[in-house]
């Protein structure tokens, strides 16, 4: 399953799930580019660390998923650096927890800039490049929450309802020229998105943080167990393989069984 002498842009890639993609592309030999935001040592850090442990390059792009210019330079550097990007994975994300009414107008922009739209920016960017090729893979990091909604989250449940419907119309689009677009749907994964998210749930439901664990969190999930970063990153570096070049449109769920009831 190598993916020897290919480029992957992994968006939102400086922890969490979208550090274990990029690291997992990195160990079937793809040259990475990481984004994201954080603590420039620690980027460093983990930047260095992929190129030791992989004998491949990595380069770290700090573009703002807010800002579509940004996203087109990272792009385009990326093709300039590299001679291509073949791997685009959409991961980027935030979170806000509130009651609709109470739901902070800036907070629902900012969800949806970055969870919804800068996937588009990235895409429509990567796109000439891939069609050129004739060989592509797009993965989104969409959520469970693409398929059926979670109350007190209005914009991320927009969002990744809206990341599922631009998965399918970009496949439909770019079918016959070798590149896929599939989105990967996972339940609830242990990372600082959910840990952050766990006080805001509590207040908004008056309920204490270790009952958000339990009976919010894991009660959606019939294993009783987070999704792991790497099973995740698992899904995706066989998404981006030769092996599934006839899987495109789907929502790929990894949920323990969320959406099945």
């Amino acid at each position: 399953m190598s993916l020897k002498s290919r480029t992957a842009v992994v968006t939102g890639s400086t922890s969490g799930i979208g550090l274990a993609i990029a690291r997992a592309l990195a160990a079937e030999g793809a040259n990475v580019v990481i984004n994201g935001f954080g603590e420039p040592a620690a980027i460093e850090r983990e930047r260095a660390m992929i190129e030791r442990e992989f004998g491949v390059k990595a380069v770290y792009s700090g573009a703002d998923m807010t800002k579509p210019a940004e996203i087109a330079q990272m792009i385009a550097d990326a093709e300039k650096a590299f001679g291509s990007v073949d791997v685009l994975v959409n991961n980027a994300g935030i979170q806000h927890v509130a009651p609709v009414e109470e739901f902070p107008i800036e907070k629902w922009d900012q969800i949806i800039a970055i969870n919804l739209s800068s996937a588009f920016h990235a895409i429509r960017a990567a796109v000439p490049g891939m069609k050129a090729r004739r060989w592509g893979r797009i993965i989104n990091t969409a959520s469970a929450h693409a398929l059926v909604a979670s109350p007190f989250k209005s914009a991320y449940v927009a969002a990744k309802h809206g990341i599922a419907g631009l998965t399918k119309t970009v496949a439909l689009e770019v079918a016959t020229y070798g590149i896929t677009v599939n989105a990967i749907c996972p339940g609830y994964v242990w990372t600082p998105l959910v840990e952050k998210q766990i006080p805001d749930t509590a207040k908004a439901r008056g309920i204490s943080e270790a009952e958000v664990k339990e009976k919010v969190l894991l009660a959606s999930q019939p294993t009783k167990e987070f999704v792991t970063v790497d099973e995740v990153a698992a899904y995706a570096v066989f998404l981006a393989s030769d092996a599934a070049r006839s899987i495109t449109g789907a929502l790929a769920t990894i949920d323990g069984g969320w959406t099945a009831e």
